[in-house]
């Protein structure tokens, strides 16, 4: 037996504002029922879930961190930015990876890096 797919779901307050924003990181609407709330995304292989009925914690603060590996992340970077996301400068972390982190519109940390090698870019500090 073997798990063929894992998809994250994520409580969010405005279903529509964080389809926008995942457009922007790239996404693309593979699902939507307003009627629900709820929304499928795609980017890739990769898909993700927003639903607003799930969110029935508002409050509570959210502790999971999702991490993208895009296959250049000097250019989903500058795309990232060209698609109007304020995003911090790439940085190579301590643990080897070239990376960048923000926060969707409901507060989910998204990491979003590429393993740092010899041809990784210049990076400013």
């Amino acid at each position: 037996m073997k798990l063929n797919r894992l998809t994250p779901m994520l409580p969010v307050r405005s279903m529509p504002a964080s389809v926008e924003f995942y457009q922007k990181l790239g996404f693309t609407v593979e699902q939507r029922d307003d009627g629900w709330r709820w929304a499928m995304l795609s980017f890739g292989d990769c898909r993700l879930m927003l639903d607003e009925s799930i969110d029935v914690h508002p409050g509570i603060p959210r502790s999971c961190v999702l991490y993208f590996y895009p296959d250049a992340i000097a250019e989903y970077h500058e795309q990232v930015r060209r698609n109007g996301l304020v995003v911090p400068d790439l940085d190579v972390s301590f643990y080897g990876m070239t990376e960048f982190r923000i926060e969707d519109p409901d507060g989910n940390r998204l990491w979003i890096g590429q393993r740092a090698s010899a041809e990784a870019p210049n990076l400013v500090k």
